[in-house]
């Protein structure tokens, strides 16, 4: 079966065609750059410190988080939309992303489509009034490409040529030296409703080979594939007869459309359909619509001032069979120099299941080949396509490039912003595919649509959602797009309003629905300034990794992960990202200093191992294989993990490709600073021996994640107590431990200083304790689980700092050292003498006198706000009572609340003696509250909760004598909505929620280190 295929400069033709289509797509790649596009990065650390410490404290709208916006089609009203803009940005949020999502409305026909649809005018009067109140408050719109997902517009038909198309089989098997007279076989599985028309594309006969069976595919015997296309008469009949030995099958092959229709429509009328995700014809359906139909002069105009980016969701088109496009035969002999139709039985689906196979290797060799082929065309006609029309209009492209089997890594560099998700990506390594892509084109942005947990629609907190973005935030992502919020009502919701998502099959449905409806929204400030802060530091400046994983199939959203540094390299400090051949293309794809991409990533060395996606085979492609011996001649190291002295091509070998192969490995594999290992658990050992080091290190392995960026002033450390992924068993516990920092950008002689960055309060403070080596630095990290720590290297002075020239503590016996002021200080909650030595080389005493004991309130009164439902779904009705508390305890156990939900407002006093000094003070730790929290001491309020430890310092707030502290508290809606929609929420258990405690008041001492 194997074609004879010319030589072209030494190499076989079929390399020549895959280094240049892999060319090809990492051009698209390179054309994003320099393209124009709005600026999307914080700004960077400025060489000033004012402006560095601003930009901290008060991040930009541009790094806030956003929100998914649901609307129940165009029936919305203009008034509305522009209320809940201004709800947005009056709760610290940068923008939202208009999406028309209605699971939870079953009967469709209320939301008549024909009037206000998707598209509809009334959509677009929205859609306007929206980015007009958007402009007013600094906000950002993004809009869906199309009505839910996957993309869709209306006036595409399933016969249409921009249609998403199908190829369906039918069979009939034969045996030997039989004969079948009749119709083509028909296709397995009837056509979806709408689809008129079916095109026999071939039909064969193949010897059934048991040996190269499966469990679930019937084996086959390539080279006796015949062609029976031509032998069809007009009529659609077939005659053959089988040859005498041997079992036989007939395959036939149909093309048609596949009907799909966007997620819960209809949205539109007429009914919108998916497009070919593989054909230019799809995006230009796409396109035209929007610009014949949707972009107005005035449209036009308001997304130049107030437009964000065009989003698609995950790529999740629908068929009984595979999806195909037209010219998927032409491209596919283009790519590899064969033609598609003799491979076509080891590709067929049925249900999503292969139906038959040749002999494995082959088998996998011509699958990678088809979906190689397939993901170029993706890439290529849909996401470069739709990419550039956007960048036409001053806006820019946001998608989550998975959900085929395409290369989602080659993908994320195409994209301006590529997205990936909470709820569906299994670990923190999809993450990484995605940012891997993003950095080696040089962009910014790694988004995630955040927040969406199954039946758990009002009872989300959060803390969980602080704890699921945690670690994402370790593995690259650096926006949030929360899943979600929904416009206020539509016909057939109940209180508390429209929900996109619930009920949803009956119960409570997933996402939440946030906004002024929930009780805890009037914390929610506090929460958006965090997670700006966050967006802010992992936007600045250039992300580093140390290690690039090489992936020879570049899919993502698959929770596969990398041999030793998923399980081990990361719980010792190391961070990696995953590349795909095209991105070794690139113009950043060079070595300097030892270093991959050293402008960007700047990674320290490469990993190779088999290919996870088929069987952990050690393949290689001949052109990647020159690519990778290129980047080790110019001094990259490389680890290969396997049997690489012996590797095989992904693909279908052209003649010459093995021994091709073989060669340049054995070339690659001579040189000193690459490495063969064949035991996973040698990579760190190979690593220490080619000279590499993480840039964050600990003497154990702990749960402590970590995220590095590098800007022209400091290093910025995310440090984060998470783990891979949140069903991992057991939980993760509290860490206190040391860990050592790299100073990438210190000037040679120059001291460094490391700060504190509080992403709850905004504060830079220079860290007290701390050695350093050579421009390595080693800070104390104790985190709770979840909880987030960052930390700056950088210059005496930054952040406006005035300690940066005075000795800091290397040791001490004190349980705390700051920098308090301008002082030097020991705080402790005990007295006592401490010693403390000192980075000037003395060493000092220093005394605490008596500090009182730890005080836990005993009585506390309990003012209620609990929120039932109102005169119509979308209003609230407040009603207040009082409680005295003589133990703190959920609403969930309090008779009088055990239903309730809302705002509970604790208070209590505390007696402070009378030697209370100005050298005394106190933290209030809150214990177990939920969900989101306020501190206010004598009518003052306290810095903002840490939702993951909750232990506010209220030092400066106290006084001797009588102290009035006020805890409020907002409850998630579930409790509530169990009695107020028991059809949907009744089976769900009450909930704990309120301040339980225990509170305790932590008095300390702190004296000024001499």
């Amino acid at each position: 079966m194997q074609d004879q295929v010319a030589q072209v400069d030494g190499m076989p033709r079929r390399a020549v065609l895959a280094a240049g289509a892999t060319a090809g797509i990492a051009a698209g790649i390179a054309a994003t750059l320099g393209t124009g596009t709005p600026a999307l990065a914080a700004p960077d650390v400025a060489a000033g410190p004012g402006p560095a410490a601003d930009w901290f404290a008060n991040p930009a709208r541009a790094v806030r988080p956003k929100f998914r916006w649901w609307w129940p089609d165009g029936l919305v009203n203009a008034d509305e939309i522009a209320r809940e803009v201004d709800q947005i940005a009056d709760a610290g949020f940068g923008g939202a992303e208009i999406a028309a999502v209605h699971h939870s409305v079953k009967d469709k026909s209320v939301l008549d489509t024909a009037h206000h649809g998707w598209g509809s005018r009334p959509w677009r009067d929205g859609v306007e009034a929206a980015l007009r109140r958007a402009a007013r408050r600094g906000l950002t719109i993004d809009l869906t490409l199309g009505p839910s997902w996957p993309v869709a517009v209306p006036g595409v038909t399933p016969d249409d040529e921009a249609a998403a198309k199908e190829l369906v089989h039918g069979r009939a098997s034969l045996t030997a030296g039989t004969t079948y007279r009749g119709p083509v076989p028909p296709p397995a599985h009837a056509p979806a409703a709408g689809v008129t028309r079916q095109r026999l594309l071939a039909v064969q006969a193949v010897r059934v080979d048991p040996a190269n069976s499966t469990r679930k595919e019937t084996g086959l015997d390539p080279s006796s594939v015949r062609d029976l296309t031509s032998t069809v008469d007009v009529d659609g009949a077939l005659t053959w007869t089988a040859p005498e030995t041997g079992d036989w099958v007939l395959i036939s092959y149909w093309t048609r459309g596949c009907g799909q229709q966007p997620e819960s429509g209809p949205h539109s009328a007429p009914p919108a359909y998916v497009v070919d995700h593989l054909d230019p014809a799809g995006a230009a359906a796409v396109t035209d619509y929007w610009e014949r139909h949707l972009l107005t002069p005035t449209l036009r105009g308001l997304l130049k001032v107030a437009g964000g980016a065009f989003f698609e969701d995950s790529v999740e088109l629908e068929t009984d069979g595979l999806t195909w496009t037209t010219s998927l035969p032409d491209a596919f002999e283009k790519h590899t120099g064969r033609p598609l139709l003799p491979y076509l039985p080891a590709l067929v689906l049925s249900g999503g299941n292969q139906v038959f196979a040749f002999e494995a290797q082959l088998t996998r060799q011509i699958r990678h080949d088809f979906w190689e082929t397939f993901s170029d065309l993706f890439n290529r006609h849909h996401v470069r396509a739709l990419r550039d029309w956007a960048h036409s209009l001053g806006m820019t492209l946001r998608a989550q490039p998975y959900g085929l089997q395409t290369d989602a890594i080659a993908s994320a560099a195409i994209l301006d912003i590529p997205e990936g998700e909470s709820l569906g990506f299994k670990n923190l390594d999809d993450f990484r595919c995605l940012a891997g892509g993003r950095d080696m084109a040089g962009h910014t942005v790694l988004s995630c649509e955040a927040g969406a947990y199954n039946g758990t629609a009002y009872s989300t907190t959060w803390d969980r959602f602080l704890r699921t973005m945690g670690g994402a935030y370790a593995a690259g992502v650096n926006q949030t797009v929360v899943h979600g919020f929904s416009y206020a009502t539509a016909p057939g919701a109940s209180w508390p309003g429209f929900a996109a998502f619930s009920p949803y099959n009956g119960g409570p449905g997933y996402g939440e629905s946030w906004g002024p409806r929930q009780p805890a929204w009037q914390h929610l400030p506090d929460i958006a300034a965090y997670l700006g802060r966050v967006h802010g530091v992992l936007q600045s400046g250039t992300a580093r990794a140390d290690v690039a994983v090489f992936r020879q199939t570049g899919y993502a959203a698959t929770g596969i992960g990398a041999s030793w540094f998923t399980a081990t390299g990361v719980p010792l400090g190391w961070t990696h990202q995953f590349l795909s051949g095209p991105l070794l293309d690139l113009p950043s794809a060079t070595v300097s200093g030892g270093r991959l991409a050293p402008n960007g990533p700047a990674y320290k060395a490469l990993f190779v191992e088999g290919d996870f996606f088929y069987g952990s085979t050690p393949t290689l492609a001949p052109a990647d294989a020159l690519r990778l011996l290129r980047l080790a001649e110019d001094g990259l190291p490389i680890v290969l993990l396997g049997a690489f002295d012996q590797p095989l091509t992904p693909g279908v070998p052209d003649d010459g490709d093995t021994d091709r192969l073989h060669e340049l490995l054995a070339r690659l594999l001579s040189l000193p600073n690459v490495a063969r290992i064949t035991d996973k658990a040698a990579v760190g050992d190979a690593l220490t021996r080619l000279g590499v080091t993480p840039d964050v290190r600990h003497a154990t392995a702990s749960t402590l994640l970590n995220a590095h960026r590098v800007t022209r002033d400091a290093d910025f450390y995310y440090l984060c107590n998470g783990k891979h992924a949140e069903t991992v068993k057991p939980p993760v516990a509290a860490i206190d431990h040391e860990v050592t920092l790299r100073h990438t950008r210190r000037t040679r002689g120059a001291a460094t200083v490391p700060y504190l960055l509080d992403p709850w309060t905004g504060e830079v403070t220079r860290i007290a304790r701390y050695t350093e080596e050579r421009g390595d630095v080693t800070v104390r990290v104790a985190l709770q689980p979840g909880q987030v720590m960052i930390v700056a290297l950088g210059r005496p002075g930054l952040f406006a700092d005035r300690n940066g020239a005075r000795p800091h503590a290397l040791a001490t016996d004190a349980p705390e050292v700051l920098f308090d002021g301008r002082k030097l200080t020991a705080r402790s909650a005990t007295a006592g003498t401490y010693t403390t030595q000192l980075s000037s080389g003395r060493t000092v005493t220093t005394t605490i006198p008596s500090v009182p004991a730890p005080i836990t309130p005993g009585r506390w009164q309990l003012d209620v706000e609990d929120w039932r439902p109102g005169a119509t779904p979308a209003r609230t009705e407040r009603v207040r009572r009082t409680l005295p508390l003589d133990a703190l305890l959920p609403w969930s156990r309090i008779p009088e609340l055990a239903d309730s939900a809302g705002i509970g407002r604790y208070r209590t006093t505390i007696d402070l003696p009378s030697d209370w000094t100005s050298c005394h003070g106190a933290h209030l730790d809150l214990g177990q509250v939920s969900d989101t929290a306020r501190v206010t001491v004598n009518g003052v309020g306290a810095p903002p909760v840490d939702r993951l430890r909750p232990v506010v310092d209220v030092g400066p707030l106290l006084r001797r004598g009588a102290n009035v502290i006020e805890v409020e508290v907002a409850t998630p809606l579930v409790n509530r909505l169990r009695v107020a929609q028991p059809t949907v929420f009744g089976a769900v258990a009450r909930q704990d929620h309120g301040l339980m405690g225990p509170v305790r008041l932590l008095p300390y001492g702190q004296a000024v280190i001499g």
